[in-house]
């Protein structure tokens, strides 16, 4: 038990900065007292005592504004970041070294009662605000953006944003990038901001080159009809006598 509470304990302060202490996170993280009520849960709920095990998330969900299903099976090392908001379906699978962000939901989209919930592998980080919703598989190591919503299946190591989320990449994190906060790129030095600039920037270059052809191509085609506005529109008194 105390193995598994001080691997805990290292996950976050492996991923979390602003950590300073151990005693700290042990005292002051509701992202890890979530977890620790969650694993007695799920042991009451493996055990039959249902209503038990539903009592305890909900307060849990009361005093941390984590909420997670007691019959969700949870892995090693889950990471819960901030925290406030997340919701874990009843039937998602979450393996080793997950990450949450703040308001991510592992929803469903079904309403039978089997498997409606999606499959974390080991090593996802789901991104702040994000929504992964049905019974669906996130493979390992790879990354949601914040506030995607995915529907499909993601590869593992892919990257994908958006709503509804798309790959934009599938890059595996390399010896640099052992962990990547917010599922972000493996690149410190890549600003979305700047990245984005830069795209809509080549676009309006390659949208600029296209209306010059374009009006090369109308001018070169245009038909003449003999008429030269500069000396046809000058008309003199003497037509007007005429």
């Amino acid at each position: 038990m105390f193995k598994t509470l001080k691997d805990e304990i290292d996950a976050v302060m492996a991923r979390d900065p602003a950590a300073k202490s151990r005693a700290e996170v042990l005292l002051l993280y509701p992202g890890l007292h979530a977890v620790l009520w969650h694993r007695a849960a799920h042991a009451l709920w493996s055990k039959g005592w249902k209503l038990f095990a539903r009592a305890i998330s909900q307060f849990v969900r009361w005093t941390t504004g984590i909420e997670i299903h007691p019959a969700a099976k949870i892995g090693k090392r889950l990471f819960i970041d901030h925290g406030m908001g997340i919701v874990i379906g009843e039937t998602a699978e979450l393996g080793d070294d997950v990450v949450l962000y703040q308001n991510v939901t592992l929803g469903g989209t079904a309403l039978h009662k089997g498997k409606r919930h999606p499959t974390l592998q080991n090593g996802v980080i789901v991104g702040a605000g994000a929504a992964v919703l049905g019974a669906i598989v996130i493979g390992e190591n790879a990354r949601v953006g914040a506030n995607a919503v995915v529907l499909a299946d993601v590869p593992p190591t892919a990257t994908v944003v958006g709503v509804p989320a798309h790959v934009v990449s599938k890059k595996a994190a390399d010896e640099k990038c052992e962990f990547l906060p917010y599922g972000t790129e493996c690149n410190e030095e890549a600003d979305p901001i700047m990245q984005t600039l830069e795209i809509l920037g080549k676009r309006m270059t390659a949208m600029n080159a296209r209306i010059h052809e374009l009006e090369t191509q109308q001018k070169t085609s245009a038909p003449d009809f003999g008429f030269d506005a500069a000396n046809d529109a000058k008309v003199t008194p003497s037509a007007h006598k005429k």
